[in-house]
């Protein structure tokens, strides 16, 4: 008798019975999406604190490309924090990177892969480090085509590499540029400059651009954000 209730039912409440089961249906697709969107987001290498905070998702994302504006310090300030952790970085195209410096900002010299001259051949150098490396630095010397570029991010993507590059790119992820750069570090007509401030801003592909006061690099030689309070009552102090 249960059975032939169930089976003889009204055609509204079968209706019924199927928009629930659509309903629920979509809510688990969507929770899904939510899920893998999550993980996707949540796909970040280390990054500085200091620059993290600024970064679309809070970090340097893996799979993507950002330009970078033309800062050797700013470059390894990039580059400190994921090779500490063990990610191995190459450098493809800058011949003037210094691997002293590098070494005094905390790059580890033994997981860095230095490419000084790639010649014409730049962007097939590129691509073949970012397929075994997980941070690449390139520096173009001329602008690629579309169909390239492309290509080279369809890669990133694939490898989960992240690829900075130095000055601007099409379809980067955000662009770090530097801006009201003040060095320190000369007393009274003596000295050496030993610290630099600079504000650092990200523009990304959606959203207001953010801005940050950084010192790059501290009388230390560490990255890390001004205090700006502090740094106006010193130099209120001072003066």
């Amino acid at each position: 008798m249960n059975h032939s209730a169930a089976t003889l039912a009204p055609s509204g409440a079968r209706s019924g019975a199927r928009a629930t089961e659509r309903e629920s249906v979509e809510s688990l697709q969507a929770r899904i999406r939510q899920m893998q969107a999550t993980r996707l987001d949540t796909r970040t290498i280390p990054t500085h604190p200091a620059i993290a905070g600024l970064l679309p998702g809070g970090g340097l994302k893996q799979g993507v490309a950002y330009s970078v504006d033309r800062s050797a310090t700013l470059l390894m300030a990039l580059l400190a924090a994921p090779s500490a952790a063990g990610t191995w970085c190459g450098v493809v195209g800058v011949p003037e990177f210094g691997v002293e410096a590098a070494a005094g900002f905390g790059i580890d010299l033994d997981r860095l892969v230095l490419v000084p001259h790639p010649g014409g051949q730049w962007l097939a150098v590129t691509a073949a480090v970012a397929d075994v490396l997980g941070v690449v630095v390139t520096r173009p010397p001329r602008r690629a085509s579309d169909a390239s570029v492309s290509r080279l991010t369809a890669r990133l993507r694939q490898r989960g590499t992240t690829l900075l590059v130095l000055g601007p790119w099409p379809q980067s992820e955000a662009m770090l540029s530097l801006s009201e750069s003040s060095w320190s570090g000369i007393g009274q007509g003596n000295g050496h400059l030993n610290a630099r401030q600079v504000t650092v801003t990200v523009t990304s592909r959606a959203g207001r651009p953010r801005s940050a006061r950084l010192w790059l690099p501290d009388p230390h030689e560490q990255f890390r954000a001004v205090n700006v309070q502090r740094e106006a009552y010193r130099q209120e102090a001072a003066g």
